[in-house]
């Protein structure tokens, strides 16, 4: 397995663990009554909770571009050391962002991401040329 394909198993990993760490204060937030019911009522959590559910959200949207990356990079046979890299940088930019979201540090989150989003974007880049 290549090392970008392993990275992204990682990520997908990172997923799971952030589903668990955003579910237990929202579900104490919002109570289990709503959100183990039908939710016809919408309620945003707020706060931390809040924040650990738009990281998660966030998460979803950024591990799409990535896929596309590892998948340009593994099926295009281009792998190389900036690829592999740059799949490195792109999962600990999401794992820092993580903590980075949920103490609502002003601007810090959006470093890091765009750090994530930077090594995303230079991988596909080096697969495709």
């Amino acid at each position: 397995m290549n090392v970008e394909l392993k990275v992204l198993g990682y990520a997908a990993l990172l997923q799971v663990v952030q589903f668990i760490i955003m579910a237990v204060p929202v579900n104490l937030q919002l109570g289990v009554a709503y959100t183990g019911g039908n939710r016809d009522e919408q309620k945003q959590a707020h706060g931390m909770p809040g924040r650990l559910k738009r990281a998660l959200d966030n998460h979803f949207e950024g591990l799409i571009l990535f896929t596309i990356a590892v998948v340009v990079v593994t099926l295009g046979e281009a792998g190389s050391p900036l690829t592999a890299g740059c799949a490195w940088v792109y999962l600990w930019a999401r794992i820092l962002y993580v903590p980075a979201y949920a103490s609502g540090v002003f601007l810090v989150r959006s470093l890091i991401w765009g750090v994530g989003f930077l090594a995303t974007v230079i991988m596909l880049i080096a697969a495709l040329v």
